[in-house]
């Protein structure tokens, strides 16, 4: 691909070169502003369990009392009933924290609360790691669910 000629069947998608010219007609603009809503799909495989993990190591939110940023991993297991979670829409939805305040114990049940709402998982366990302030380290666990 070293000769200019080479170049004039390709098109540019982001930083790479492509030779599939219908590629950019089937780029979708997605959202990237936080979002309270959680997107669901059909579970692939409903007759069987099987845990899904997400690993969320960016959640922020700001502590209630002291306007303060607070930083967490937010650990997401469940086993899907009919529906799992789309990822994009719970990056979006973890991202519309960022600014709103928050106690650690609540939040954490929040998510567990709304994601249980969206999805109705047979069971699920959330997890907020939130990083040290004031010389202590916080995590919070809450379940909820039930396998058939």
């Amino acid at each position: 691909m070293g000769r200019t000629s080479d170049l004039l069947n390709f098109h540019w998608i982001g930083d790479r070169p492509t030779r599939d010219t219908t590629l950019h007609k089937r780029i979708i603009p997605v959202s990237t502003q936080p979002s309270q809503t959680l997107e669901t799909f059909d579970n692939p495989n409903p007759e069987r369990d099987y845990e899904i993990h997400f690993n969320c190591p960016e959640f922020t939110c700001v502590c209630p009392k002291t306007g303060q940023p607070d930083f967490a991993t937010i650990d997401i297991r469940y086993v899907p009933g009919d529906t799992c979670i789309e990822l994009k829409s719970l990056k979006l939805y973890l991202w519309s924290f960022r600014d709103e305040g928050h106690f650690h114990e609540a939040v954490t049940n929040r998510i567990l609360d709304d994601l249980m709402a969206a999805c109705q998982p047979r069971k699920m366990t959330v997890v907020g790691d939130f990083y040290v302030r004031g010389g202590i380290h916080t995590v919070v666990t809450v379940s909820g669910g039930s396998s058939r």
